[in-house]
């Protein structure tokens, strides 16, 4: 076996994507970021990100690491991990003893939760560092989608005037998204991906999706700011946001915190059903 390591997401998704596609529901994450880096979604970051495959002949597994945030390792096997913490691990050890860029190192991994702690057991033991979890999640996959009502509000696609409420919502519940949200409010705008629940006029509860991607939708993010959570209108926008991403001939999927039981509650009652769980560690230098 051996490992390739690019920054060319085009380059990266040639290589990668048909073992990615042969799963391309578990995969989703790393198959949208790729995709949307590729074809220029994305903007070009100042931060090369790093993107590694493991090769027996053919791929047999993959990993990423972007700019801001941990590697990503999916659903690498165990088997591989090692391989592939060792990559990065040399990749980092030299940009950093060049002084390349200041923020090269990664501050976590996330994935599959045997891969990311093995992965976490050797960063540490190289570096010397410590680790803590911060999050577990579960991706879902839809089966049998049930409509999910709310007793007042109706859903509507976001308009222009929603976009500094969107942006604003977004840095409110998702931090990985930065302090400058007024990009990606209009990125969402412009693609038709992010619905608004309106109740009299007002926009009570946002949820977005990611466009297609060998026929798979990923929902999120989901969102309702605290004073009109409890009325049901986050879990019945995500249940017309699936059966719009199903009319259109995808399959649809989404991520829940473990730690929400009430959110894993509403999507198993919209027909989402657990497929794997993931874990997010983060690196105590």
């Amino acid at each position: 076996m051996h490992v390739q390591v690019t920054s060319d997401p085009a380059n990266f998704s040639q290589l990668a994507f048909p073992f990615l596609q042969q799963d391309p529901v578990l995969n989703t994450v790393i198959l949208s970021n790729v995709h949307e880096r590729a074809v220029g979604i994305r903007p070009v970051d100042d931060i090369p990100p790093h993107f590694v495959s493991v090769h027996d002949g053919e791929v047999i597994g993959v990993a990423m690491r972007t700019p801001g945030r941990g590697v990503y390792l999916g659903s690498l096997r165990t088997d591989l991990v090692d391989l592939v913490a060792d990559q990065y691990l040399d990749l980092y050890d030299g940009v950093v003893s060049e002084g390349l860029y200041d923020d090269a190192v990664p501050g976590g991994v996330a994935g599959d939760a045997a891969a990311a702690e093995r992965f976490a057991e050797r960063w540490c033991e190289r570096r010397g560092c410590d680790v803590q979890e911060v999050m577990r999640t579960r991706l879902h996959k839809l089966e049998t989608h049930t409509p999910l009502t709310a007793e007042v509000g109706v859903p509507r696609l976001m308009r222009s005037e929603d976009i500094e409420l969107v942006a604003a919502w977004g840095q409110d519940g998702f931090p990985e998204l930065g302090d400058d949200t007024i990009d990606w409010a209009e990125h969402k705008l412009d693609e038709g991906t992010m619905w608004i629940w309106e109740v009299d006029g007002e926009a009570v509860s946002m949820v977005g999706y990611h466009r297609p991607i060998f026929e798979v939708c990923r929902v999120g993010p989901v969102y309702t700011p605290p004073e009109h959570r409890r009325h049901g209108y986050a879990g019945a926008l995500t249940s017309h946001v699936t059966a719009e991403i199903l009319a259109s001939g995808n399959q649809a999927c989404l991520y829940t915190d473990l730690a929400n039981p009430t959110s894993n509650k509403i999507y198993h009652q919209a027909g989402y059903r657990p497929l794997a769980d993931f874990v997010v560690l983060e690196f105590i230098e």
